[in-house]
């Protein structure tokens, strides 16, 4: 996990984590939280294990979640926001169960069934976990790009790939590029059934509507890293994970939604 300030967010996330059925090793990355994050952490009151680093700077998100997990020491690792709430206490498990699931690699509680040439998902694709309504059919669907807000994957794994590229910049795209990696060693990713809450990406955003220039620059990082995804990605995209029934539904309704 990686925070920069939003302490009451990280309060909320690590309280729902009590109740989770899979025995588990936290490891928190600060980049340089001025909000009281610190002293919370050093009168750490939780039943479970932690490992707190922290930059004196917010040097980027990417770089502090490769910090992160070569901190860990379990087979297996699990990337979380710190703006989620876990709403079904075996999440845990059934992301490991995914993993134990034969050719699955790569799994997450949010992710697409498509993408585009141009590394873009396909909207009605989505499938996921999230709260009041999950989308995803349990336990477990395939997918091609398992999103960032809560993904699990074998150390072994995640060193053999290097790591999240570091080349995406401060947050942007790294999920995809690591989805793609998975791709590429002829291994599966999906989204479980594991009901959870997400509070909107507001760590990200915060300050936003203070100050424009911040979100169109983050607007443009977006960007930047969709168009390297796209290029570096160019032989294996588009990408679909849909089965042939699925297609060819997909495909009547775009019909039947077709006006002369």
């Amino acid at each position: 996990m990686c925070v920069f300030n939003g302490l009451e967010d990280t309060r909320a996330c690590l309280e729902s984590l009590r109740g989770t059925t899979e025995p588990f090793h936290l490891v928190v990355m600060d980049n340089g939280s001025t909000d009281g994050t610190p002293q919370f952490f050093e009168r750490f009151t939780y039943p479970y294990r932690l490992t707190y680093a922290r930059s004196e700077s917010n040097d980027g998100v990417i770089a502090a979640l490769n910090r992160a997990w070569r901190l860990a020491d379990t087979e297996f690792l699990c990337f979380l926001h710190n703006d989620t709430a876990m709403v079904e206490p075996a999440w845990l498990s059934r992301l490991l169960g995914a993993l134990a699931e034969p050719g699955v690699d790569l799994a997450g509680l949010y992710g697409a069934k498509r993408l585009r040439a141009d590394g873009r998902a396909v909207g009605r694709t989505i499938v996921h976990s999230l709260v009041p309504a999950p989308t995803v059919r349990a336990p477990w669907e395939d997918v091609v790009f398992v999103d960032s807000v809560c993904m699990a994957i074998s150390r072994e794994l995640m060193a053999a790939v290097g790591g999240f590229d570091e080349g995406y910049g401060f947050y942007h795209g790294h999920d995809r590029d690591l989805s793609l990696a998975v791709l590429e060693r002829g291994r599966r990713c999906v989204v479980v059934h594991a009901p959870f809450d997400h509070r909107g990406g507001r760590t990200r955003t915060r300050g936003f509507r203070a100050d424009p220039d911040r979100e169109r620059a983050d607007l443009a990082q977006r960007e930047a890293a969709v168009a390297r995804f796209a290029a570096k990605y160019r032989h294996r995209l588009p990408c679909d994970a849909r089965r042939p029934g699925e297609r060819l539904r997909d495909l009547a309704r775009k019909i039947v939604g077709v006006r002369p």
